[in-house]
């Protein structure tokens, strides 16, 4: 029995840990960026959207452009935050 409860208990600590990393992670901001950096999307560990900021050299007739451009740095961002959820579980079940 031993062996169960102490499995238990390892099994309460890893949902602590997991609860603990989820409000940390939701918290975080992750940046994306494309056309060389003037255009940055912000989102939060729940990707969603926070900010756009678009410099304004880029800012013109080519609308098509600039569309394309803040797409590409919302995923960028939302990628990140994927890899960084991906990465901090694996440390924390690194051990199961």
């Amino acid at each position: 029995m031993f062996g169960m409860e102490e499995m238990m208990r390892q099994v309460q600590n890893l949902q602590t840990k997991i609860r603990r990393l989820q409000k940390d992670l939701e918290e975080r901001v992750y940046e994306g960026t494309s056309g060389g950096g003037v255009v940055k999307a912000f989102v939060n560990g729940k990707k969603m959207l926070l900010k756009i900021e678009i410099s304004k050299e880029v800012v013109g007739d080519d609308v098509g452009m600039l569309e394309d451009m803040v797409v590409a740095a919302v995923e960028e961002a939302q990628r990140k935050a994927d890899e960084a959820a991906k990465e901090e579980m694996r440390r924390i079940t690194g051990s199961l």
